[in-house]
């Protein structure tokens, strides 16, 4: 369930976008419609509406994931709080001002602040933030919990440039696309790369346990 919510409004975001790219037209109409008052001039056209419904999806989306978290009764971690942050900050300049460029930044913010909240909190305070989330199901030596940790900055830091390039040298329907299945399969590949990583590591009683 927690899965489902966490990847829920990039779906939405992702589902939008390819029912507003198919008809651009009665998009722009519902768009203007809809979601004038919030858009300078308060007009939308067909080239900006996909973008501009998806990013108003994904903003109540993720305000919404936020929201039920709260009434639940449960901690919104800090990854959350920055998501969120991110996309009512550059999710509300790309409806004001008719402009995908914003929230195509949104992505990269997210990573390089995890690359940065994984960064300081190691070499500034000392606390391996990987090592503090898999510790208590995995015995690794101090040295393993470090290369995880350094190969979780770098590839953060990768993943927030690897989105700029295809933002910038690509269509913004091709950026959606990496967005969901691109970055989403990297990320993927990555944590199976960590995991065989770290299976070499322990010991060997915990190796052979189903």
């Amino acid at each position: 369930m927690k899965l489902l919510l966490d990847f829920l409004p990039l779906i939405l975001f992702f589902i939008v976008f390819k029912l507003a790219e198919g008809s651009p037209e009665a998009a722009a109409a519902f768009a203007t419609q809809h979601f004038g008052f919030m858009v300078q001039g308060g007009s939308v056209g067909t080239g900006e509406a996909p973008v501009l419904l998806a990013t108003v999806v994904v903003m109540v989306a993720t305000l919404a994931q936020a929201a039920l978290l709260k009434l639940r009764g449960k901690k919104i971690d800090l990854m959350l709080w920055i998501s969120l942050a991110l996309v009512v900050v550059l999710g509300g300049a790309t409806v004001w001002f008719h402009n995908e460029t914003f929230i195509k930044w949104k992505p990269t913010g997210l990573h390089w602040a995890m690359a940065l909240t994984l960064w300081i909190s190691q070499a500034g305070f000392g606390k391996n933030l990987i090592q503090a989330m898999l510790g208590a199901e995995l015995r690794l030596p101090d040295a393993v919990w470090l290369r995880l940790n350094r190969a979780w900055v770098l590839f953060f830091a990768f993943m927030g440039v690897l989105n700029l390039y295809v933002a910038y040298h690509f269509s913004t329907s091709a950026w959606a696309n990496f967005k969901v299945f691109g970055a989403t399969g990297l990320i993927l590949l990555f944590t199976l790369g960590q995991g065989v990583y770290m299976s070499r590591h322990l010991p060997p009683d915990e190796d052979r346990q189903p």
